[in-house]
């Protein structure tokens, strides 16, 4: 007799799960209609292994941990942004788009299979520490990262205000890992910064896009007309390191600078997925020189807007290639307060470009010198040489199975914790050029011969390519 026969009740949970992930509506669509041969052969083949590990795992392990494991491993095999949010995930994402949350300040993503820094949020421990945008985690304390779901990897940093949290790092052109001790705080994000820059020249610094930017963006816009005596006589928005956030605050920042036309569009495999974002025409819009900042941390929907005005050439971009995140995460709650944070579809540009995987092409590529662990030493950052991987860092490791009757011996002490970095009194003082933000206000100053230079560039690659055309 075969495992599933013993253990019926195995292949009845696998046929709710899927019940579950259909929805009632479709399966009410499909009431009349069988499940074709092949699901049903998967639906067997995972609740014989379900039985099996429920019947032989060398500890009892208990059915909501194991369905709760395949469904973050169902979510996590698509790609790095869909996951499956237990009830307390899902209570902080939407806490953490009304801008208030505890943690370290970083939004991360899996890239190349590695636990990747997409940026830290402007003003949160994580920036303060000097984490940057690409640094790759490589440990959580002492937990590794490899094969770790960005769903445990944040569930890791989160904790109470106050307490610590230590993360490995690697930095490419950093030949060694080092690690940096953060302290957990309440993350309140102030989203929209200005000022006016020497020369007259307006600065807005959006670091992420939540409820309530668009707001944020135009009072510091009539802030800034209002100092330059009612007309702005040019504007640097500034994007770098902004990893997004709310699609509907994406149009409406949009909107803020464009007269008319589409702003982004979407397409998936669901027709619903299909949406068109437009601006709204403005008798009083002001067509001000306007640059925008980017850099590898400016990802989604800083990406949108970048895009947009990319497209329409209402700003020239001055930066470094975007992070390249162009797709569509929608969240569908489920019965149980959890939710599934799926992708839908992706995003295109006016003019037809996909961001994903590509990211937006600055029209004058300026690269700020890379920068120092200066500031890291500062808040106790240590180079590890040699880091060893032990089987109690791996996720999912079980115990030794010793005797809890047996006297409870000290843990040795973790070797290998890293040197110091050699101090540097003079690294840490010095002031990191900002070559890009020099870029953008030189281009407003020479805002027409710019210009020029843009129109010429892309009249000669429109030539380019009608000529390949005809051959």
């Amino acid at each position: 007799m075969s495992v599933i026969k013993k253990n019926r009740w195995a292949i009845t949970l696998a046929v709710f799960l899927v019940v579950c992930f259909l929805g009632l509506e479709e399966i009410a669509v499909r009431r009349a209609q069988a499940l074709p041969n092949d699901t049903y052969h998967e639906l067997e083949t995972f609740a014989n292994v379900l039985a099996i590990v429920q019947k032989n795992y060398v500890e009892p392990v208990s059915t909501k941990r194991l369905v709760d494991g395949a469904i973050s491993g169902m979510l996590a095999s698509l790609d790095p942004h869909s996951a499956y949010l237990t009830p307390e995930l899902y209570r902080d994402l939407e806490v953490e788009t009304r801008g208030s949350f505890g943690g370290i300040g970083i939004e991360i993503t899996i890239k190349n299979g590695l636990l990747t820094v997409v940026s830290p949020i402007e003003d949160t421990p994580a920036s303060r520490a000097g984490i940057k945008a690409g640094d790759q985690i490589i440990k959580i304390n002492d937990e590794f990262t490899k094969d770790m779901t960005l769903t445990e990897a944040v569930k890791l940093m989160r904790g109470p205000s106050g307490s610590k949290l230590r993360l490995t790092l690697h930095r490419d052109g950093v030949p060694d890992l080092f690690s940096v001790t953060l302290t957990r705080a309440v993350i309140k994000i102030k989203s929209v910064k200005a000022k006016m820059l020497p020369g007259g020249y307006g600065y807005i610094r959006v670091s992420t896009f939540q409820e309530n930017t668009n707001r944020g963006v135009e009072k510091a816009i009539d802030k800034l007309t209002k100092e330059d005596h009612g007309h702005l006589k040019g504007l640097i928005l500034d994007l770098r390191d902004n990893p997004g956030g709310l699609l509907n605050q994406a149009v409406k920042v949009s909107n803020d600078f464009l007269n008319g036309g589409m702003v982004v569009y979407t397409m998936g495999r669901d027709p619903s997925q299909e949406q068109k974002y437009f601006a709204q025409r403005k008798t009083d819009f002001q067509d001000y020189p306007m640059v925008v900042l980017v850099n590898g941390g400016t990802a989604s929907a800083s990406e949108i807007v970048s895009g947009a005005l990319q497209d329409h050439r209402r700003a020239i971009i001055v930066g470094t290639q975007t992070f390249g995140k162009g797709s569509v995460q929608t969240i569908l709650p489920l019965d149980d307060h959890s939710a599934l944070r799926l992708t839908t579809a992706r995003y295109y540009t006016p003019n037809g470009r996909s961001i994903q995987a590509v990211g937006i092409t600055p029209d004058v590529e300026v690269q700020n010198p890379q920068p120092t662990l200066a500031s890291l030493e500062r808040h106790g950052a240590k180079i590890e040489t040699n880091p060893e991987i032990r089987e109690n860092e791996l996720p999912g490791h079980f115990n030794n199975g010793q005797n809890p009757k047996l006297e409870h011996r000290e843990q040795m002490q973790e070797e290998n914790q890293g040197s110091a970095l050699p101090k540097s009194k003079t690294a840490a003082k010095a002031k990191q050029p900002d070559l890009q933000l020099d870029k953008a206000i030189d281009i407003l100053k020479h805002w027409k011969n710019y210009q020029l230079q843009l129109a010429q560039r892309d009249s000669s690659a429109s030539t380019s390519v009608a000529s390949s055309a005809t051959r």
